[in-house]
């Protein structure tokens, strides 16, 4: 059984602090396919002058490059000044076999999600915090069941665009990527992801407030 826990930590104790008070309105994510030693980050609620600006203030940064620019958001390839930077925050959750699985900044907080092997981990995780002086807030525990199956009638596709709408913050208010870019990242169309939607909502609901031996079947 694993074990997922949602923390957050104040900015100053780990990384991008003199950025965020030049760029207080910004939201940094980092992006999920990423390396640890050269981290990219998207960027949202500023425009590249601003962001560009705050990472220029910041003697954390030791450069970066914009990679991608959207209508919504802009993708950094940053690095960081030795001791400083993502790895400040990650290599104390992930020593004992953690795993990433999301991590964001705004209103002067870092974000994580993390999978833990167990609660022990996450405790060895939690004390080395503290050893480093970061204040780390556990916002919440999941214990993960790896044999549990699902109980529910969505078809793979219904799930995946659900799992990506949560793990890019699709339902988060105010949205961190709008449906356009969503279906971007699936490699489908917007019109696909917005029937794939109304489909696993229908069949969501149907679940949830129909009988059993009412429910109809949405594909």
């Amino acid at each position: 059984m694993s074990t997922i826990a949602e923390l957050r930590f104040p900015v100053p104790d780990t990384t991008l602090e003199t950025a965020f008070e030049h760029a207080p309105d910004a939201t940094f994510e980092l992006e999920s396919s990423v390396s640890k030693t050269r981290p990219c980050l998207w960027v949202s609620g500023v425009d590249h002058e601003r962001v560009e600006s705050a990472f220029d203030a910041d003697p954390s940064v030791d450069g970066y490059d914009l990679l991608v620019e959207t209508r919504s958001r802009l993708l950094f390839d940053v690095s960081f000044t030795n001791g400083s930077g993502i790895d400040r925050l990650c290599d104390p959750l992930l020593a004992d076999g953690g795993s990433l699985l999301e991590a964001w900044a705004t209103d002067g907080w870092w974000q994580v999600r993390i999978r833990f092997p167990d609660r022990d981990a996450l405790c060895n995780a939690y004390d080395r915090l503290v050893e480093r002086d970061i204040n780390a807030d556990l916002r919440r525990v999941t214990d993960v069941s790896e044999t549990a199956e699902p109980e529910t009638r969505l078809t793979p596709e219904q799930r995946e665009a659900l799992e990506a709408a949560l793990e890019y913050g699709y339902f988060e208010i105010p949205r961190r990527i709008s449906m356009e870019e969503l279906a971007a990242e699936l490699g489908i169309s917007h019109q696909a992801l917005s029937e794939r939607f109304r489909r696993a909502y229908e069949t969501l609901v149907d679940e949830e407030l129909q009988p059993t031996g009412e429910r109809s079947t949405a594909e």
